[in-house]
């Protein structure tokens, strides 16, 4: 055996990587990829933003299914000199193919070096390099979230939408079993009409987002600021919105942005609705006064359903907080007849409508089965998950529809889309204080 096999073969186990859900993705076997046109073609992928993200979930991903589907990093792009050194070095240290190291986008779409792009940058950027790599042909796997303004998201979506490019946003819960498994149930009309929803993304992280060494070490001639500010005012160098982004608006929306895309996600797949029909927020930062702009703690109310029958529809409160941990994360979609409960993957009859508050009103008791989401193992949710199955099954998907381009991703560009709308929906209103809706017509946000 080589050595490379060998040292990747262990860095994939240190990784700790998963293929369990996998078959979700396209369910392709290796030996169908000889009849589908270009299966044998090296498909070379560049590396946008060599983010821990990238690093400790995108490229493991990638990496579990490359030699069985004949993909290979080829290059990255970062601003920032010391990601792209780390980059090659990280390479090296597992005796992977040495990559080269491209100072911007520009560069990197000149070379004419790559097929396909992996997106982990800043959030405000993530729409703006999709549109930049499909322009430059390129396939796109992209982070959520998809975009933190209109302008962004809408200039992203149809820049992808024409392209006929492939895309793939990084909201992974479309490649789980149990969300999948979950979606089938509320879809075959068992679960009754949801009628509530209950989310939470609960940490206590002094720390989450915050870079104290690297903001006290990097210098301002070592990247490039004004490529990081892309369309956001110009202002002076900031290492803080460099590299604690997250915690400052414009460059991030933070618990929205970065938790809530993902839950709110799971409303619009399971409910097939595209987005609210109106949003009320409100937070602030109470805990940790460090600076930053964006909340420690937040909730918002909104309310679902069709737009042309206001008799109709659901509430979702979504809540976080970032200085106590206790719920942790929570999806709970209720029906009349009982809970979907997508911490322990359990549905169930819970405050479901009992025989005795029935029989009062002459009608028949409603209640669920005691039932498994397809006996689907609890799935982490926490944000530093690393490689779990899901973020390997939903790479595993894009991958499979890079090669057969007639399948569609488990989240194409929309998704990214929708829940961004979702997303600056709550922006909007936690900023403003009002009351928030969306006029579908001309795809903008309206302040009541």
């Amino acid at each position: 055996m080589k050595k490379t096999d060998t040292t990747r073969r262990k860095f994939l186990k240190n990784a700790a990587l998963g293929t369990a859900g996998a078959g979700l993705a396209t369910a392709f076997s290796a030996k169908s990829y000889a009849n589908i046109i270009g299966a044998n073609d090296r498909v070379n992928v560049g590396i946008v933003g060599f983010s821990n993200r990238a690093k400790g979930s995108l490229i493991p991903a990638f990496l579990n299914h490359s030699n069985e589907l004949n993909f290979r990093f080829v290059g990255v792009s970062d601003i920032w000199n010391r990601r792209r050194d780390e980059c090659q070095a990280f390479f090296s240290e597992y005796d992977l193919e040495k990559i080269k190291a491209y100072r911007n986008n520009e560069e990197l779409y000149d070379s004419k070096t790559v097929d396909a792009v992996i997106i982990s940058t800043a959030d405000f950027q993530h729409a703006l390099h999709a549109k930049e790599a499909v322009e430059a042909g390129c396939d796109v796997y992209c982070e959520k979230p998809f975009g933190e303004s209109m302008e962004d998201i809408k200039a992203g979506l149809d820049a992808c939408e024409s392209s006929g490019k492939v895309v793939q946003i990084g909201s992974q819960r479309r490649s789980g079993a149990n969300y999948h498994a979950a979606s089938d149930f509320i879809k075959s009309g068992k679960f009754g009409d949801i009628t509530m929803v209950e989310m939470t993304w609960n940490v206590n992280q002094p720390g989450r987002w915050r870079r104290p060494d690297l903001v006290a070490n990097i210098r301002k001639e070592d990247t490039d600021w004004d490529r990081f500010l892309m369309n956001r005012p110009k202002e002076a160098w900031d290492p803080r919105k460099y590299l604690e982004y997250r915690l400052f608006w414009p460059y991030s929306s933070g618990i929205p942005g970065q938790w809530m895309s993902h839950q709110i996600d799971t409303v619009h797949w399971f409910s097939g609705l595209d987005h609210p029909r109106s949003v009320s927020a409100n937070g602030g930062v109470y805990m940790w006064n460090d600076g930053r702009k964006n909340a420690d703690t937040m909730t918002a109310v909104f309310e679902y359903g069709p737009d042309d029958d206001l008799s109709k529809g659901f509430q979702v409160v979504y809540s976080s907080r970032m200085h106590n941990s206790a719920g942790g994360v929570k999806e709970i979609y209720f029906s009349n007849a009982g809970t979907l409960n997508l911490d322990n993957n359990t549905i169930s009859p819970e405050g479901g409508l009992t025989e005795r508050h029935a029989s009062a009103m002459g009608m028949e008791p409603n209640l669920l089965p005691e039932m498994n989401l397809a006996d689907a193992a609890k799935v982490e949710t926490s944000a530093n998950t690393g490689v779990d199955n899901m973020t390997s099954a939903h790479m595993r998907n894009w991958m499979e529809c890079v090669r057969d381009r007639n399948v569609k991703t488990n989240a194409p560009v929309r998704v990214g889309y929708n829940h961004s709308v979702a997303n600056i929906m709550t922006t909007t209103a936690l900023h403003t204080g009002k009351r928030v809706t969306f006029d579908d017509k001309s795809q903008m946000i309206v302040q009541s």
